[in-house]
């Protein structure tokens, strides 16, 4: 089996796209993180020391999906042509739901920058939030569906 990022050395290397044919390619993922009813409830009522919670998630999260190649070794930088963050309230967990998307017109995909906002926006709640509750869980990061490239499109069942 030929690993992409491996060269015929066996070392580490970023994939070469330059041949590939540019195309719209668009990536959602999410992620969940569960919170106390006292954390939860601080980020419903906006009175967590900190300041707004999911308006900085959100931040967090597009500043997260535009610094990948900075985080991820072999990620290529990206010329990103959009990207939507949504916020689910989950009061029954209680918790929050944070979806990402990202868009681009270009040679390789965007998963890996929807996963990466993903997973600094609900770091970002945890660190606003930890004064409050330290026992909090981010759980299910996972790419929802992508379309465009050649492998196809993808979307979770």
């Amino acid at each position: 089996m030929n690993l992409t990022h491996l060269d015929e050395n066996d070392r580490p290397k970023m994939v070469d796209v330059g041949d590939k044919n540019e195309t719209e390619r668009v990536a959602v993922a999410s992620g969940i993180i569960e919170v106390t009813k006292e954390a939860y409830e601080a980020v419903i009522n906006n009175t967590a020391k900190k300041g707004p919670v999911l308006q900085t998630a959100v931040i967090a999260a597009i500043m997260g999906v535009k610094q990948t190649s900075n985080l991820i070794p072999m990620c290529h930088p990206l010329n990103l042509t959009g990207i939507n963050c949504d916020v689910e309230e989950l009061p029954q967990l209680p918790g929050f739901k944070l979806i990402v998307t990202a868009k681009l017109k270009g040679k390789t995909g965007v998963e890996m920058e929807a996963l990466t906002g993903v997973s600094i926006g609900l770091l970002t709640i945890y660190d606003m939030l930890k004064a409050i509750d330290k026992g909090m869980v981010i759980r299910d990061i996972m790419l929802e569906e992508k379309k465009g490239g050649k492998s196809g499109d993808f979307k979770r069942k």
